[in-house]
C-alpha cells in the first residue's frame, strides 16, 4: 500500500467530514439533526445534499448512481442510473436531484415478498437512509455512487431487512431512554445499538472450485470423503498466513478501509483454509451495511487472486463450519455503555437492571432469537459439536454469575469477584492483568466484558435479522420495566426488587458450563428451555401470538409482514434443499457413476488380461476391489433412484408442508446417496475421480 492508511481511510465515503467540507453550514446542521434526532428532512436540504454528493462522486470518476438496498434474499440489490440528462442542443448535462436521492423505484415483482405483492404488481420504492453514509464503488462497470436505502412495497410494507432494523433501533432507543430518565439521566436523548460482526469464511483455489458443480450451485460440497488430515493437529488456528492468503487479506483490508469499514483483526480459523475478519464496532444499521460490503468485497477480491471465498455455513463435512459472531451492546448519545459493569458490578444498579432486561428478553423469546440465526446452511452447524448448540442459553461468567446468585439467594449483592494478576513464572515477562471471568466458546449468547456475543449467527446471513429481533425483545422488556418503575413510590426499592424478581424468574437461561455436552441437552430439557433443532422447526415462532404482539407493539413488523416473512423462510429452505438435491442427482448421474463404471471396467479388463496371460496368477486383489466397487455402485444407484422419486414428490407440495418434507424426507435421502459415493472416492483411482477432493480443496492454496 503506497498511501498511508490514515490517508486512504474513508476516501470513498460521503461521510461527516466530507459533508462538513462540501455543504453550507445551515444545510449540514439540518442534515445532522435528521440523522441524530430522526427529524424530517426538508426537500430543499435534500436538493443541496444531492448536488454536493453528485459533484463529489463525479470528481472521483462516477458516472452512475444506485439505490443500494437489502431485499429478503439476504444479499444486496441495485439498479444503476447515469447522471446524464439531455439538452436541446444534442448534448448532455449531469444532474442529480433531491427527489432522486430520497426516492427510487426498482421493480419489486421478482423479489421475495411472501405474498405481499402479486407477480404482476411491480411497483416498489427505495427510501434514502441518511443515517448510513453514501459511498463509491469501483469495478468493471466503472465508479458508482451507492446510496444506502430501505425498500418497501407500493402498499407500505417492508420488503427488506433494513426497514425493520431501523424500526427496532428506534424502539429500543425510546424504551431505554424512558428507563434512564427514571434514573435521573435527563441529558440522554437517544440510545444506539453498537454492533461488531466477526466474519468467518473459507478460501479455495478457483480452478478447483470450477470443477465442483456442488460448490458452484450450492456453495457447499455435497460429496466428499475425509482427507487423511483435517483440523485435528490444531496447527491452522492462528497459524502463519500463506502468501496467497496474506495477499488477499491485504487487498480486502485496503478496499474495506477506503469504504470506511473498520476492519481490525484477521487470522486463520480452526479448519484448514478457514479464516476470519473482525471489525471495530459501529451503529447497528451501519454495521449491517458494512458487513454486506465485507462479504461482497471478499468475493470480488478473492476472484482477482484466483481464489473463491466460500461464505456457506458448512462448505465441508467433518471440519468446522463458519459463523458470524454478532457482538451487541447499547450506548447512550452521551457515550455511556449501558452494559459496562464497571469495577464493582454488584453496586452498579443501572447496569444490573439493563442486564436483567436482556436476560428476561432472551429467556422469554429464545425461540425468536434461535430463528433469527437460522438458515438452511446453519442447520449443519448448530448443535453439531463445533458451534453453539441449538439451545439458547446465556453465559455470564464467574463474576456476574456470583452477583446474580447473591441477589437471588439473599436479595442483596455485597461483593464482586475481581480478576487480579496473572504471574506466568518467568521473571523477564511482565505480570498480566487477569480478567474476572474466563470466556466460554460453547455458549450461544455470552457476556464478554461490556457486550453480549450472539455466536449462533450463520456466516452467510445478514446481521439485520438477529439485531432486529434482539433490539425488539429487549425494548419490550425495558418498556415493561419503565411502566412498573414509573408507578413506584420508592424508586430505589422498586429497582432492587425488580432486579431480584427478574433474575429469580429467569435464572434458568443462565448456563456457564459446556454447551456441547449431552448432559446440557438433558439439563436444558429439565429447565424447560426450547431445543429447536432446525430452521423448519423454528419458523412458526415468527407468527405466534406472542411474536405478533411484540413486533406489532413497536411497529417493527406488522402481522402481515411477519406472515409474509415466515412464508419466505419456508420457501427459501425448500428451494435450497431442492437445488442441492438436484445437483446431487446431476453429479451422480453425469460424473460419479460413469467414473466408477470406468474404474470397474478397468479392473475387469485387468483381471481378464492377467488370467489370459497367466491363468494361475493371483487376481484376488483386483477381484475384491471389483466386488466392493460393484456393490457400492449398486447402492449408489438405488439411493439415486430414491432421491429422484422424493424430489419429484416434494414438487407437488407447498409452503410449510413442502419445507417439512424436504427436511424429513429429501435431506435424509441425500445423505443416503452421499455415503456410497464418498466410500467410492477412497477406492477409485485419483486420475479417474471426476472432481477435486477435500484434500485438494483444503490444502492446495
Amino acid at each position: 500500500m503506497a498511501e498511508k492508511l490514515t490517508d486512504i481511510f474513508g476516501v470513498d465515503v460521503f461521510n461527516e467530514a466530507t459533508m462538513a467540507e462540501r455543504l453550507p453550514k445551515k444545510v449540514f446542521a439540518a442534515l445532522k439533526k435528521t440523522i441524530k434526532n430522526g427529524e424530517e428532512l426538508d426537500p430543499e436540504v435534500a436538493d443541496i445534499v444531492a448536488n454536493a454528493m453528485k459533484d463529489w462522486a463525479i470528481e472521483r470518476g462516477a458516472t452512475h448512481y444506485t439505490h443500494w438496498f437489502q431485499p429478503m434474499t439476504g444479499i444486496t440489490a441495485e439498479k444503476h442510473d447515469s447522471f446524464i440528462s439531455p439538452t436541446s442542443d444534442g448534448k448532455i448535462i449531469l444532474e442529480f436531484s433531491g427527489k432522486e436521492l430520497i426516492k427510487g423505484e426498482p421493480d419489486a415483482s421478482s423479489f421475495p415478498s411472501g405474498g405481499l405483492r402479486a407477480t404482476f404488481e411491480a411497483r416498489g420504492y427505495t427510501a434514502w437512509d441518511c443515517t448510513s453514509p453514501a459511498f463509491l464503488r469501483e469495478d468493471a462497470a466503472g465508479v458508482t455512487l451507492c446510496i444506502p436505502t430501505a425498500f418497501c412495497s407500493y402498499t407500505g410494507e417492508a420488503l427488506d431487512k433494513k426497514t425493520p432494523l431501523l424500526r427496532s433501533m428506534e424502539a429500543i432507543s425510546d424504551q431505554a431512554v424512558r428507563v434512564l430518565k427514571l434514573f435521573g439521566h435527563d441529558e440522554v436523548k437517544s440510545v444506539s445499538c453498537s454492533v461488531g460482526p466477526e466474519q468467518e469464511y473459507f478460501l479455495i483455489d478457483k480452478s478447483k472450485y470450477l470443477k465442483r458443480e456442488d460448490l458452484i450451485f450450492t456453495g457447499r460440497t455435497l460429496f466428499g470423503a475425509q482427507p487423511p488430515k483435517g483440523q485435528e493437529m490444531e496447527d491452522h488456528y492462528f497459524g502463519s498466513l500463506k502468501e496467497r492468503v496474506a495477499a488477499f487479506m491485504k487487498e480486502v483490508n485496503e478496499e474495506c478501509w477506503k469504504l470506511g469499514i473498520l476492519a481490525k483483526t484477521q487470522h486463520n480459523e480452526v479448519a484448514p483454509a478457514q479464516h476470519e475478519l473482525a471489525p471495530i464496532y459501529s451503529t447497528a444499521n451501519i454495521a449491517t451495511d458494512h458487513n454486506q460490503l465485507v462479504m461482497e468485497t471478499m468475493k470480488k477480491v478473492a476472484n482477482r487472486h484466483g481464489l473463491v471465498c466460500l461464505l456457506h455455513e458448512k462448505p465441508f463435512a467433518g471440519v468446522n463450519g463458519s459463523g458470524k459472531h454478532d457482538n451487541w451492546s447499547i450506548v447512550t448519545d452521551t457515550g455511556k455503555n449501558l452494559l459496562d459493569p464497571g469495577k464493582t458490578p454488584h453496586e452498579n444498579i443501572q447496569f444490573l437492571l439493563f442486564l436483567s432486561a436482556v436476560i428476561k428478553a432472551v429467556d422469554d423469546n429464545a425461540d425468536l432469537l434461535r430463528l433469527s440465526a437460522s438458515n438452511a446452511g446453519n442447520d449443519h452447524r448448530l448443535g453439531a459439536n463445533e458451534a453453539p448448540p441449538a439451545i439458547i442459553s446465556i453465559f455470564l461468567g464467574e463474576q456476574l454469575e456470583d452477583v446474580v446468585k447473591q441477589l437471588v439467594e439473599t436479595g442483596d449483592a455485597k461483593s464482586s469477584k475481581q480478576g487480579g494478576k496473572l504471574n506466568i513464572g518467568v521473571h523477564t515477562l511482565p505480570e498480566l492483568k487477569k480478567d474476572a471471568t474466563d470466556r466460554n466458546r460453547t455458549s450461544p449468547f455470552a457476556f464478554t466484558g461490556n457486550k453480549f456475543e450472539f455466536r449462533m449467527v450463520g456466516s452467510s446471513m445478514s446481521i439485520a435479522g438477529p439485531n432486529t429481533t434482539l433490539n425488539t425483545i429487549v425494548a419490550d422488556v425495558l418498556s415493561q420495566f419503565a411502566d412498573e418503575l414509573a408507578e413506584a413510590k420508592d424508586f430505589d426499592v422498586a429497582v432492587h426488587d425488580l432486579i431480584k424478581k427478574t433474575l429469580t424468574e429467569h435464572q434458568r437461561i443462565i448456563f456457564n458450563g459446556n454447551g456441547y455436552s449431552d448432559a446440557w441437552v438433558e439439563e436444558a430439557e429439565r429447565r424447560g428451555l426450547p431445543n429447536l433443532k432446525s430452521l423448519v422447526e423454528a419458523i412458526p415462532a415468527m407468527t405466534s401470538e406472542k411474536s405478533i404482539k411484540i413486533f406489532g407493539k413497536y411497529n417493527v413488523l406488522s402481522e402481515v409482514e411477519l406472515h409474509s416473512r415466515a412464508e419466505i423462510e419456508f420457501e427459501a429452505y425448500s428451494k435450497t434443499i431442492n437445488i442441492e438435491a438436484k445437483t446431487m442427482i446431476e453429479m451422480a448421474n453425469k460424473l460419479f457413476i460413469p467414473a466408477v463404471i470406468k474404474y470397474a471396467s478397468g479392473l475387469a479388463s485387468s483381471i481378464n488380461s492377467i488370467k489370459a496371460a497367466v491363468p494361475e496368477a493371483d487376481v484376488s486383489v483386483q477381484a475384491g476391489l471389483l466386488k466392493e466397487t460393484s456393490a457400492l455402485l449398486a447402492e449408489a444407484n438405488a439411493a439415486l433412484a430414491s432421491l429422484q422419486t422424493v424430489v419429484t414428490e416434494a414438487a407437488e407440495k407447498e409452503g410449510q408442508e413442502q419445507a417439512v418434507f424436504f427436511k424429513k424426507v429429501v435431506f435424509p435421502a441425500m445423505e443416503v446417496l452421499r455415503k456410497p459415493i464418498d466410500e467410492l472416492e477412497l477406492i477409485v483411482d485419483k486420475d479417474i475421480w471426476p472432481v477435486p477432493t477435500y484434500g485438494d480443496l483444503l490444502f492446495e492454496i
